[in-house]
């Protein structure tokens, strides 16, 4: 089934991890995809291989925290596509972050966190808006955590960041609704990533003894949430947080 045929869609982060995965299962659905990262050498392997496989992609570098990077990357989405039907706002800073107390999070990282996770996210779709207004219907999917909703420990600038996503959905999805624009939010659980591989063991088995399905979530798990919510089935879904956890935050 390709639920994204014809559709154009920009993937912040894309280069590996979460975002790769989202972006191959939007080409995989018909989509022409966009992708961005600040990993220039591996988001260019990361298209390439999309590419080999027969899909039309587009790879360009952009740090989200530098406006003229992100201006110069929707000037080149519009010149070369003319529109842009769906954005997934996936760039994110979470590697190497837990394991201190809210006490003990340097001042200087926590307005990196924020700079990239939160502003990032804004900067990136407020840069996008005039296109997904056009777009009718446009699509916003934005990558929350699960974390924000039960309060994970030892990493609570990352929780904050991500619970400030959640707060943005909400009130993007009334701002841009009147457009024919959704704006929807994934929760992951704890997926094995690159981001994920210093988690220590008691979290993964916290995880499990909460989850009513017994297995981390996968990255396709979370691709195919986002197809769905980019996709027309979605089309009266909006303002929500889905979390896709196997059930840990049912409570």
């Amino acid at each position: 089934m390709k639920r994204l045929a014809g559709r154009i869609i920009l993937v912040t982060g894309s280069a590996r991890g979460l975002g790769f995965a989202i972006a191959k299962r939007c080409a995989e659905e018909g989509a022409t995809v966009e992708m961005c990262d600040i990993l220039e050498d591996v988001g260019w392997l990361a298209a390439g291989e999309l590419d080999a496989a027969g899909h039309t992609v587009h790879f360009q570098s952009c740090d989200i925290t530098k406006q003229a990077e992100v201006d110069a990357l929707f000037a080149s989405i519009r010149a070369r596509r003319g529109r842009l039907d769906g954005l997934v706002n996936n760039a994110a800073l979470a590697t190497r972050l837990a394991g201190k107390g809210f006490d003990e999070i340097d001042e200087a990282v926590w307005d990196r966190v924020f700079d990239i996770n939160v502003k990032g996210t804004w900067r990136v779709t407020k840069a996008a808006a005039s296109l997904l207004r056009e777009a009718k219907p446009g699509r916003v999917v934005n990558l929350a955590s699960d974390t924000a909703l039960w309060g994970g420990d030892l990493f609570l600038h990352y929780i904050t960041s991500k619970g400030a996503i959640i707060a943005m959905t909400r009130g993007l999805a009334r701002e841009l609704g009147p457009h024919d624009v959704t704006v929807n939010a994934i929760a992951p659980g704890l997926t094995p990533t690159e981001a994920t591989e210093a988690a220590p063991e008691r979290r993964w088995q916290q995880y499990l003894d909460g989850q009513l399905i017994k297995r981390a979530p996968t990255t396709e798990d979370i691709a195919a949430m986002a197809a769905f919510l980019l996709s027309p089935d979605a089309a009266m879904i909006t303002g929500q947080t889905m979390a896709v956890n196997g059930g840990m935050t049912l409570n």
